[in-house]
């Protein structure tokens, strides 16, 4: 079976971070550091951050989730992009607040639409930059331009999940609007680029007064002592995320080039993942195509959930299963 439905890293986790998981599991009948000391330190060590503006999550998820139970409630509005991740949305009626999807430009998150939709009732403004499942995202300039389009009471919280992938100028994963005032959070995951899905570690940096929430809403051991020492590990085998680096700037833009070959749709991504948009067609759309590589053992993740009926969603995996993957999409397209 290929798997290629997560977005879970191609080259795996660094090898100094699973011996660091490993030596771990001697202290597993103690509690782990409720404050994630170390970890937290060596966060902002390696992005020249304040280490008590930082909170660790098990995943960014529970950090998101614990944003919504912090700030937002009944009768509150939870906003976000049309095709944004959709924990946004789940999280927001977890604590009965209602989601508030602003329309796209080209699959991309659109500024004036989301200033546009903030009422009275807004809490938060949720944004993934890069946004799965598109791989859109939005430059510096314009996250600064949304950043001053919102009023204080709303928070803009911008889940760079995926960052360590966009390459080139223009692009801020948010410290510096962290920064530079006090309603923005930018959130962060080791699952991606570090390969630690299993382990569910993200973290957020934060201004003062919203990291002591969190502190307050968090469980008091969220984070577990085997999950600290590899992520702490992993930040220090800065190679390894290099050549991690390498491999997705490598088959991300041939997977596109194929795709595009095969007469396929395939937006530019800024992500470890490529959409595939297939034509309303009976027989040869996403769905007809997804089920076709699952009888070939090849798993993608369909995007009708997202209001895309007509993707799929392809993680970049290792060499062999990106030829795979392309070999079996060329025999589905005929």
């Amino acid at each position: 079976v290929i798997k290629l439905a997560s977005n879970e890293c191609a080259l795996g986790p660094s090898p100094q971070a699973v011996q660091a998981y490993n030596e771990a599991g001697g202290t597993l009948r103690r509690y782990p550091d409720g404050g994630s000391e170390t970890l937290r330190h060596a966060l902002a060590s390696h992005h020249g951050l304040d280490p008590a503006r930082i909170v660790c999550g098990a995943g960014s998820d529970e950090l998101i989730c614990n944003l919504c139970r912090a700030y937002a409630g009944p009768g509150d509005e939870v906003l976000h992009s049309r095709h944004g991740f959709l924990m946004f949305a789940i999280y927001a009626k977890s604590v009965g607040a209602t989601p508030v999807a602003a329309p796209e430009k080209t699959l991309t998150a659109d500024v004036d639409a989301l200033v546009d939709r903030v009422t009275p009732k807004t809490r938060i403004l949720f944004l993934a930059n890069p946004n799965n499942p598109t791989g859109s995202y939005l430059p510096a300039a314009e996250l600064k331009r949304l950043r001053a389009g919102l009023p204080e009471s709303v928070l803009l919280v911008i889940d760079a999940a995926y960052a360590e992938y966009v390459g080139g100028d223009g692009y801020s994963p948010g410290i510096d609007l962290v920064d530079g005032g006090d309603n923005v959070v930018m959130t962060r995951t080791f699952s991606k680029i570090h390969a630690l899905a299993g382990l569910r570690l993200g973290w957020a940096y934060c201004p003062t007064a919203v990291a002591d929430a969190l502190n307050r809403v968090r469980g008091p051991f969220n984070v577990s002592a085997p999950a600290q020492a590899a992520g702490a590990a992993a930040l220090g085998d800065t190679a390894h995320t290099a050549r991690s680096c390498s491999h997705n700037d490598k088959w991300l833009p041939w997977t596109a080039g194929k795709v595009k070959d095969l007469g396929l749709a395939a937006p530019p991504s800024a992500g470890n993942f490529q959409l595939v948009r297939f034509p309303a067609e009976k027989g040869r759309g996403a769905e007809a195509a997804d089920a076709f590589l699952k009888e070939r053992g090849i798993i993608t993740r369909h995007m009708a959930v997202y209001g895309l009926p007509e993707a799929l969603r392809v993680t970049i995996g290792g060499e062999e299963e990106m030829l795979a993957f392309i070999e079996a999409l060329d025999e589905f397209m005929g």
